[in-house]
C-alpha cells in the first residue's frame, strides 16, 4: 500500500534563494543591463540628495555648494562601487553616502571654533576641511578592520540566529526615511507606493508571463509617472499658496540643483583646500565608521541572498570592509561631508527586481560618474521629490528586512533560546535607538552627558543605529547563552554556516567572490 504524501511538509533550507533571473555571476543582456544600471543610479539618488541636502546649508553653504557636494559625492559612490564590485566583496552592492556620519559631520558642524567666521562661504570651506580630516583619519581604522583581518575574527562567529536581527533591522532601522517622509507629501507619495506595489506584485501574476517587464522595471515606470503627475500639480499652480514645507516637499522646481549646477564639472582630491585634523573629530568619526562597517556588513547579507549567491566567507567580507575604508578615504579627500556605506535601498532593489548581477552595479556605477561630471543632466533628476523616493524605500528596506527573515529557516524556531534572542535583540535594538533619536530631536543634545562633547557625540552615534544596538545584543547573547550545551550549535543554525567559516571549503564560493584577473594568487582569502 502506498504511503501518503505529507502536503504539509516543511519547506527545504536553501543555501541559495531561487528563483532569481540573473545571480551574481551572471548577466542579463547589454540593454537590458544598461536599464537595470540605470535603475539602481535613479535609487540611490535619494539618499545623494537628501545628506548633503541637510549639511550643506547648516555649514553655510548655498545652493551651488550643495550642487556641488551632491555631485562629489555620486563621482565617489561611481569610484568605490566599481572598487567594492571589482576588488571587494564582489557582490551586487552600491556604495553611498551614509547617514552614520550625519551626527558627527553635525558636531563638526556646530563646533565653536567656526562661529568666528562671518562669511558663510569660509565657514563651509573651513568646516568641509575639518570634516575631510576627521573622514581621512577613521578611514584609517576601517581599513585596519578590514585588511589586518580583525573583522573576518569577529564575523566568523556569527550564527544565521545573530545575523538574523542585523539583517532585519538594517532595513527597519531606517523606517523614519520611509513613510514619515512619504507624509511631508501624501498626493505625491502614496501613489507612488501604491502605484509601484500594483507594478512590481499584482500586474507580473496578472499577466501569465515568465519575465513581466513591469516587474522588472516597476521603479522606472512609477517614477516617470509620479514625477510627471507632480509636474502637472506644480504647473497648475497647486502648491502656489501652500506652507513653505509643504512646497519643498512636493514642488519640482524648489530643489536649486538645476540653476546651480555647472554644464561640466570633474570633481577632484582637495577641491576645497587642505584637510584640518582635530582629535575630537576623528574619534567621532570612528564610531561613525563602526555603526557604517555593521550596517554594510548587513547590506552585504542581504546582497549575497538576492543575488543567488553562497554566504559570504568571513574573510571576504572583511576585504569588502577594507575596500569601503578605502572609499571613506577617497570621501575625505575629495569631500563628500559624509562616509560611505553599502546602501538599503540598492540591496532591496536586488529582491525587487531578482536581478543580482554584479554587471547591473557596474554599469550604475558608470551613470553615477558620467552625471557627476555632467551636473545639470544630473540634476534634472536629482530634482525628483524625495516623497517618491519615500515610497521605494517602503518597499525596498522592507526586501531587505524580509532577506533577514529568511535566515531564520537555518534556526530552530522551536527554541526557547532561538525565540529570546531574536525577539530581545530585534526589540531592544529599535527601542535603544528610538530612544537616543527621539532624546536629539527634543533636547538638541543627546542623553549621554559627560565633561567630554566627542565621547557624547560616539555614545549618539553608536545607540542611534538599531542594527548596531542589534547585532551587539544578538552576538553577545548567541556567544553566552547556554553555549556549553549540545543543542545550541544546531538551533542558531551555527552548523548550516560552517562549510562557509573558510574561504576554500565550499567549491562555489570560487564561482561568487574570486577577485578578476587571478588576483586570489596575490592576495588570497582564507
Amino acid at each position: 500500500m502506498a504511503t501518503k504524501t505529507d502536503d504539509f511538509a516543511p519547506f527545504p533550507v536553501k543555501d541559495q534563494l531561487p528563483g532569481v533571473e540573473y545571480c551574481v555571476s551572471s548577466s542579463p543582456n547589454w540593454p537590458e543591463g544598461i536599464v537595470q544600471g540605470f535603475q539602481h543610479y535613479i535609487v540611490m539618488l535619494g539618499t545623494t540628495v537628501i545628506i548633503p541636502s541637510i549639511l550643506v546649508p547648516l555649514m553655510g553653504g548655498g545652493d551651488v555648494q550643495k550642487a556641488e557636494v551632491i555631485n562629489t559625492v555620486l563621482f565617489v559612490s561611481g569610484i568605490n562601487t566599481l572598487l567594492q564590485s571589482l576588488f571587494g566583496s564582489r557582490l551586487p552592492v552600491v556604495i553611498g553616502a551614509s547617514y552614520a556620519y550625519v551626527i558627527p559631520a553635525l558636531y563638526i558642524t556646530f563646533s565653536y571654533r567656526f562661529t568666528y567666521y562671518l562669511h558663510p562661504h569660509l565657514r563651509f570651506e573651513e568646516t568641509m576641511r575639518a570634516i575631510q580630516g576627521a573622514l581621512i583619519i577613521a578611514s584609517i581604522c576601517h581599513m585596519v578592520m578590514g585588511f589586518f583581518g580583525l573583522w573576518r575574527i569577529l564575523v566568523r562567529f556569527l550564527t544565521p540566529l545573530s545575523a538574523a536581527p542585523l539583517v532585519i533591522l538594517t532595513g527597519v532601522g531606517l523606517v523614519v526615511l520611509a513613510f514619515p517622509q512619504l507624509a511631508r507629501c501624501v498626493e505625491i507619495g502614496l501613489p507612488a507606493l501604491i502605484i509601484l506595489i500594483i507594478l512590481s506584485q499584482y500586474l507580473p501574476h496578472l499577466f501569465k508571463c515568465k519575465r513581466s517587464i513591469c516587474e522588472q522595471f516597476a521603479v522606472l515606470f512609477t517614477i516617470a509617472i509620479v514625477w510627471a503627475y507632480a509636474e502637472i500639480l506644480t504647473a497648475a499652480g497647486a502648491y502656489d499658496k501652500r506652507p513653505d514645507s509643504t512646497q519643498l516637499s512636493c514642488r519640482t522646481d524648489r530643489s536649486g540643483l538645476i540653476s546651480a549646477s555647472p554644464w561640466v564639472k570633474v570633481p577632484y582630491p582637495l577641491q576645497w583646500g587642505r584637510p584640518s585634523f582635530h582629535g575630537s573629530d576623528a574619534f567621532a568619526m570612528m564610531a561613525a565608521s563602526y555603526v557604517a562597517i555593521v550596517e554594510t556588513t548587513g547590506s552585504l547579507i542581504a546582497a549575497s541572498r538576492f543575488g543567488s549567491a553562497t554566504h559570504i566567507p568571513p574573510s571576504v567580507l572583511s576585504r569588502g570592509i577594507g575596500w569601503q575604508g578605502i572609499g571613506v578615504l577617497l570621501n575625505g579627500l575629495f569631500g563628500t561631508a559624509t562616509g560611505s556605506t553599502a546602501l538599503v535601498e540598492n540591496s532591496g532593489l536586488l529582491g525587487l527586481t531578482k536581478v543580482g548581477s554584479r554587471r547591473v552595479v557596474q554599469i550604475s556605477a558608470a551613470f553615477m560618474i558620467f552625471f557627476s561630471i555632467f551636473g545639470k543632466f544630473g540634476a534634472v533628476l536629482a530634482s525628483i521629490p524625495l516623497p517618491i523616493f519615500a515610497a521605494l524605500y517602503c518597499v525596498l528596506f522592507a526586501y531587505v528586512a524580509s532577506a533577514g527573515l529568511g535566515l531564520l529557516q537555518f534556526c530552530n524556531l522551536n527554541s526557547f533560546r532561538t525565540k529570546f534572542i531574536l525577539g530581545f535583540s530585534i526589540f531592544i535594538g529599535l527601542s535603544v535607538a528610538q530612544y537616543f533619536t527621539e532624546y536629539l530631536f527634543i533636547s538638541g543634545r543627546g542623553p549621554v552627558r559627560t565633561r567630554t562633547s566627542a565621547f557624547n557625540v560616539i555614545m549618539q552615534v553608536i545607540f542611534s543605529s538599531a542594527a548596531t544596538v542589534g547585532i551587539m545584543a544578538a552576538f553577545l547573547l548567541d556567544c553566552t547563552h547556554s553555549y556549553g550545551h549540545t543543542s545550541v550549535r544546531r538551533d542558531s543554525g551555527r552548523h548550516w554556516w560552517e562549510k562557509f567559516r573558510v574561504y576554500h571549503t565550499d567549491t562555489r564560493t570560487e564561482e561568487f567572490y574570486a577577485l578578476p584577473y587571478n588576483l586570489n594568487r596575490f592576495f588570497p582569502s582564507f
